[in-house]
């Protein structure tokens, strides 16, 4: 059982330390046209990092004694599509009715949930995940803690609050998203069994692609992404989503870490995990990934299968073709996603593809492509060729010799040629 009640435990009033003193619910006129009984607490996430000493997200209330029509009736937004939730007036704050629920089906929808009156503070608080999120805190500034997650926030453990941590397989992706933020935590035995147990019983197969991605592509942005994917392969979440791949290997980890240190950008370590994990293994759009991620993917796998030419030719710059580097740095769509380009140079230093002389080489390089003075060469390329095209047409189709688009690519490695690096 990961559930250890604590009789409802409450600790000291926190009203006056500056750290909680922005979660304390506060009666507001909006709170105020609530029923006199009814008991606001600020919930979840934000008590957790406020407790850790780290920025504190958005605030989460949970409204316990109301009715859906007193929150109505007090100016609340309902929003919610599934249970009852509640924006607030002024702030636009999320206030949630203290629920159980039930489950009805496989998935994370498969829920049908109670949210009258009668339900407690610690009855909402036993459906949560894990006890570091199960805590909270009351308008008079105490906390409320009955399932010792503060305990557990001291001693670094993931441990899930009761059983019913097993009727929702998103939290199997949370968990080892929560393990990429918090490296140094561990996760307590009988948690990991229960992973281990849900995977083992189909829950995982209920997970959808872009849930999966909501999840993972948050893991990835974490501190330590390495984690994540251990937690998902040690739990066999990462076999389930992926249709069968096995581990990834050591080599892959660490690129992962090193992209997080450098602060790459999410589209940068998804490309790194799929290039080195999945390319072989999986199809990556089982994960959902935005577009521009799964560009950055294709790419990085592309110029692995080049980059030996590439550094071929870069070493040996004034015996090499300035088309074939124009093709390559033209490749990343450059002209209109000069980001990607950075992205691409990124990953591949920190997969040890390019060194960092190299990555500096193109980046200059680069410049002799789109910047002011090659915008220049082709302008003067292309009046020469519309003062040409007037007095008759040279050719037809986007190869030829004679069109715009070969006169305006031509331009461009000349004026590339000029740079000193190749002579």
């Amino acid at each position: 059982m990961g559930n250890r009640p604590g009789n409802g435990c409450r600790i000291a009033v926190q009203r006056h330390n500056p750290d909680f003193a922005a979660l304390v619910p506060v009666r507001d006129t909006a709170c105020r046209k609530l029923p006199p009984s009814v008991k606001i607490y600020c919930v979840g996430g934000a008590i957790r990092d406020c407790l850790l000493k780290e920025p504190s997200g958005d605030r989460d209330f949970v409204v316990v004694g109301a009715r859906i029509e007193d929150m109505v009736g007090a100016g609340f937004t309902p929003v919610g599509k599934d249970f009852p939730v509640f924006l607030h007036p002024s702030t636009h704050e999320e206030y949630a009715l203290a629920r159980t629920e039930r489950k009805s089906s496989k998935g994370y929808k498969g829920f049908t949930f109670n949210v009258d009156p009668s339900v407690t503070l610690e009855d909402d608080l036993s459906r949560r995940d894990l006890t570091i999120n199960a805590i909270a805190l009351d308008e008079s500034g105490q906390l409320i803690d009955p399932f010792r997650g503060i305990d557990d926030l001291h001693a670094k453990t993931f441990r899930h609050v009761s059983p019913a941590f097993q009727e929702d397989p998103v939290r199997l992706l949370r968990l080892a998203r929560f393990a990429a933020r918090w490296p140094d935590f561990v996760i307590a035995d009988q948690t990991q069994m229960l992973c281990q147990s849900m995977v083992a019983s189909g829950e995982a197969d209920a997970l959808v692609a872009e849930r999966i991605w909501q999840e993972i592509g948050k893991g990835l942005e974490a501190k330590t992404p390495s984690r994540m994917m251990r937690v998902l392969e040690d739990t066999g979440v990462w076999a389930a989503i992926t249709k069968g791949a096995g581990r990834v290997q050591r080599k892959a980890l660490d690129h992962l870490d090193r992209a997080a240190e450098e602060n790459l950008p999410s589209e940068g370590r998804y490309a790194l995990l799929i290039h080195n994990a999945g390319v072989d293994c999986f199809e990556p759009a089982l994960f959902k990934a935005p577009k521009s991620h799964q560009a950055l993917a294709s790419l990085l796998t592309q110029s692995f299968l080049t980059r030996d030419s590439l550094i071929d030719a870069l070493d040996h710059i004034t015996a090499a073709s300035p088309e074939l580097i124009f093709n390559w740095i033209t490749a990343t769509d450059i002209l209109r996603k000069p980001e990607r380009f950075e992205l691409l140079l990124g990953c591949l230093r920190v997969a040890n593809y390019l060194s960092q002389d190299h990555a500096n080489t193109l980046q200059g390089l680069a410049q002799w492509v789109v910047g002011e003075a090659a915008g220049n060469a082709v302008a003067a390329a292309a009046a020469a060729w519309h003062a040409r095209e007037a007095k008759g047409p040279i050719g037809d189709g986007p190869g030829h010799a004679g069109s715009i688009a070969e006169v305006v690519r031509l331009a461009r490695i000349e004026h590339l040629r000029q740079s000193p690096l190749f002579s």
